[in-house]
């Protein structure tokens, strides 16, 4: 999934590691000061296993030190894998998605939480969350300028190596195109079941929130 999320789990990827290491990972979950409040709990809650969501904490906390992450360092993190390109409005929106509880910072049961369903939900658990994370104002709705602003953004980070003949007007047709095959009962306004079932009845459409979905 890239950017924080390859920072925060790239090590889940790597072979198992010497009886040490593992010793002193699992010696750090009994010692830090903010700790989740159960790995058993979210395990049942997430689709890791126990020792997936220790590195994961380890990584969470290599990071993030005192254990929760602002959105200034969010954007820090974020913007290291896009140098060509502008990221902080896009990391702006995704640090909104994550922080569920809108209190400004991101605790590790958040973030788990949200990457769970990331790399492991269902295709319509997926699309429940990118739909969330394009329904800026949390109305239930996605609207036109909702919609540009993610597109917008995405470009921005991608940056002129990635786009770079890109036009201005190229976000705004993006999204018209969407709005065409979503808002069938051209209301002004997606809906979540609109949005899930034009992604899943549109082939094309689908690979297109999968190519945002991997900036995530």
């Amino acid at each position: 999934m890239g950017a924080v999320v390859g920072t925060l789990t790239m090590q889940t990827k790597q072979r198992r590691r010497p009886s040490r290491d593992k010793i002193d990972d699992e010696l750090e979950m009994t010692m830090v000061c903010h700790r989740p409040e159960g790995l058993e709990q979210l395990e049942a809650q997430t689709n890791f296993t126990k020792r997936e969501l220790q590195i994961l904490y380890r990584g969470f906390k290599n990071e993030c030190p005192s254990g929760v992450v602002n959105e200034e360092t969010f954007k820090h993190i974020y913007a290291q894998f896009f140098p060509h390109g502008d990221a902080s409005t896009y990391a702006h929106y995704l640090f909104n998605a994550f922080d569920t509880t809108n209190n400004g910072s991101i605790k590790f049961e958040e973030f788990v939480m949200g990457l769970s369903t990331l790399l492991r939900g269902t295709m319509r658990e997926k699309l429940e969350w990118t739909f969330h994370l394009y329904d800026i104002n949390n109305d239930g709705y996605i609207n036109r300028e909702e919609m540009t602003e993610i597109v917008r953004a995405i470009y921005d980070m991608m940056g002129k190596y990635t786009y770079p003949a890109l036009k201005g007007d190229v976000p705004k047709q993006h999204v018209d195109a969407f709005f065409q095959k979503m808002d069938k009962n051209k209301a002004g306004v997606v809906t979540l079941e609109e949005f899930i079932v034009a992604c899943q009845e549109d082939e094309m459409m689908m690979r297109s929130m999968q190519l945002f979905e991997n900036v995530m």
